[in-house]
């Protein structure tokens, strides 16, 4: 049976209107960033926030973000207890909305009150190669950034309820009044401080907006909270536990490859977690973006042909989207390994970040580079098993590569001594890793189509490498035959690439009949 996807029109725009949403919440989180390497740098007041962010983060991203266990459990069980959206709850919602609410904040009141008094045991043990002074200061930072752990699982349940009563801006906004509150704590307080308690009590009130804002519109809708302690006997509340637990443990995988990362960085030097973390962020603004802007309106589509039976679809679609994301990834590798020292210095070097920062963030970000093609492929797969109900699968491959993980980074840190850049290629590796298991295991559910996805791969990379060579000429004969300062130089540097990118990669794909690129010159000749 052949699926009708008209009847997704709808889930199509809103989804697009994430995507433009989660865009702008990148852009601003962007700026949030340049103006944290303004006032700090790559420096050890720097670290020792990151190193102590990487915990709260937990609760409050990975565990209570927008499409995170928290968020998911709440709209699968909550969604078939409301029939009709118009009308307020009924008491046994209230009554388990009350019960969810009191096991999610007594868990994380115990658990941010130990982390409260252990956060130096904690830090010593996760940066046990930097010096006491980093220790001592990340342990404070950590200590003044334990409310986020509370908070994290609250806002997850919030995001759950107005997603469910189709008020989908709200819990998008979130991050950037987060990354707003940043920026204001720091212009305000950063020039008077010098260990970074102002960025870390940023951090945390921003947190604080984030349940603020929600909490007016979830109490509008009908829900009150009552503490209610008595979690025997309801089966609602068990359905809840037994989808929160296996995403919890999936989620915090990824977390645990950080915590490995966080203990191989500090035998590096002061400064080596900030420039990863810039790095993450550089990498991530456009593959990220990319990423969310195909993926979620892939989705449910995926999901709509499983439930239809309809493979021959999702081999079409999947190929579809997948060639798209790794047509547009080529473009920014090339950016990343011929101009990504003079767009880290454009964005970030000024004020306490200097050209040693600069340096160090440019060299994590080209280990990083060759890991987008795996990366998109590995979303993208994942998103397949979701649509078959597995998450099984894509959380036992990825708990088995942290032993991975573990071996590479001794390999590249303690044997060859790679320093940043050996703790992004193990990224890279890692990547690939799962990104192969993944595609090979999708086999025993349904064959896949690879044979035409990679073959317009190869097809890409090829015009791709003729198109950095050429990049690389022409940088070569500015730098020959103009003189500019340092910024215009690096300016025109990003804009000679950008132009080659769009001339001589897309006409090259043209030339070897890439449908990508026809589209692509279609769309514009349709806009002009």
């Amino acid at each position: 049976m052949k699926a009708d996807l008209s009847g997704n029109t709808s889930v199509l725009r809103a989804a697009w209107l994430i995507a433009a949403v989660t865009i702008v919440s990148k852009l601003i989180g962007f700026v949030r960033d340049i103006i944290i390497a303004n006032y700090y740098g790559a420096s050890l007041v720097s670290d020792a926030y990151y190193y102590a962010y990487q915990i709260p983060s937990l609760s409050l991203i990975l565990l209570g973000g927008v499409g995170g266990p928290f968020h998911s459990a709440t709209v699968a069980v909550f969604s078939k207890l409301i029939p009709n959206l118009k009308e307020k709850p009924a008491c046994e919602v209230n009554e388990l909305y009350s019960k969810f609410m009191t096991a999610t904040t007594a868990f994380f009141l115990v658990l941010s009150t130990l982390i409260f008094v252990y956060a130096k045991p904690i830090m010593n043990i996760i940066i046990s190669g930097g010096s006491q002074e980093l220790v001592n200061l990340s342990a404070e930072h950590l200590q003044i950034m334990t409310p986020l752990l509370v908070i994290g699982g609250i806002v997850g349940i919030y995001y759950g309820i107005l997603i469910i009563y189709k008020q989908f801006m709200l819990p998008n906004l979130s991050p950037i009044i987060m990354s707003a509150a940043i920026i204001a704590g720091i212009v305000i307080a950063a020039p008077n401080d010098q260990k970074g308690y102002a960025l870390a009590c940023a951090t945390t009130i921003g947190a604080i907006l984030q349940f603020v804002i929600q909490y007016p519109n979830v109490r509008k809708i009908g829900f009150l909270f009552k503490p209610d302690f008595n979690f025997v006997n309801n089966p609602n509340f068990k359905s809840i536990m037994e989808l929160l637990f296996p995403a919890i443990l999936s989620s915090t995988v990824g977390q645990i490859h950080i915590y490995v990362d966080m203990f191989f960085t500090s035998y590096i030097s002061d400064g080596a977690w900030t420039a990863i973390g810039y790095a993450n962020r550089v990498f991530q603004f456009p593959v990220g973006i990319l990423v969310t802007a195909f993926l979620v309106p892939l989705f449910p589509i995926f999901s709509r042909l499983v439930a239809d039976n309809d493979l021959d679809g999702i081999k079409t679609y999947f190929n579809k989207g997948v060639g798209v994301l790794f047509f547009a990834s080529i473009p920014i590798i090339i950016g990343i390994l011929a101009v990504g020292m003079p767009a880290v210095r454009l964005i970030f070097e000024r004020g306490e970040f200097d050209a040693s920062a600069t340096f160090m963030v440019t060299e994590a970000l080209w280990f990083l580079s060759v890991s987008i093609i795996p990366y998109v492929f590995r979303d993208s797969i994942t998103r397949v098993y979701y649509a078959f109900n597995d998450s099984k699968t894509p959380f036992i491959i990825a708990f088995s590569s942290i032993l991975l993980k573990y071996i590479l980074n001794v390999i590249f840190i303690k044997q060859l001594h790679l320093g940043i850049g050996g703790i992004t290629l193990s990224t890279s590796l890692v990547t690939l890793f799962n990104a192969c298991v993944l595609g090979y295991f999708i086999t025993k559910k349904m064959r896949m189509d690879y044979r035409g996805l990679f073959k317009n791969l190869l097809k890409m990379c090829t015009a791709g490498v003729i198109t950095f060579v050429i990049a690389e000429f022409s940088l070569v004969m500015m730098d020959k035959y103009f003189m500019f300062s340092q910024r215009i130089s690096d300016l025109i540097s990003i804009i000679v690439v950008c132009f080659v990118c769009v001339v001589v990669y897309t006409g090259l794909n043209i030339l070897f009949k890439m449908e990508y690129a026809e589209e692509l010159i279609n769309r514009i000749k349709d806009k002009l």
